[in-house]
């Protein structure tokens, strides 16, 4: 091993640098990463009230982990950071594939077919929206 070690980068700072929020990550979750994402891409973006409610009443079966993901980000922004759930939205959400398990199906003929049972690792990071960041109000909002 060589004197100049090299230091990855905390994750905290790849994801947020030195930006207030936080983030969660929930690993090994066995349902696919594309049935994972579907769900995802509702919610980003989303204030994070707003997101929770929308978690809580849609139909798919990955909207559970998700929004533990995003009830946990909430969390961590609260007690680490200081930081109010009201003034914060999901700025950052997506699903990578996570280990696949291959299972064997017994087919005719003695031979045999796979089986792949997917998992997904799910990441959200949670943000104050900022004054910049804040949406521009219409005239028939004034």
């Amino acid at each position: 091993m060589s004197t100049s070690e090299k230091v990855r980068p905390s994750r905290r700072a790849a994801l947020l640098g030195d930006r207030p929020g936080s983030y969660a990550i929930a690993r090994h979750i066995r349902m696919s990463p594309t049935k994972v994402r579907r769900v995802v891409d509702l919610v980003r973006g989303m204030d994070v009230a707003e997101a929770l409610t929308v978690l809580q009443f849609a139909p798919q079966a990955a909207s559970e982990p998700v929004y533990k993901v995003v009830a946990s980000a909430v969390a961590n922004a609260e007690n680490t950071e200081n930081l109010k759930s009201d003034d914060l939205f999901v700025s950052q959400a997506y699903v990578d594939e996570g280990v696949t398990m291959r299972r064997i199906r017994p087919r005719a003929k003695g031979s045999a077919s796979r089986i792949l049972k997917r998992g997904s690792h799910i990441t959200v990071v949670v943000e104050p929206r900022s004054q910049a960041t804040t949406t521009p109000r219409t005239s028939k909002e004034a």
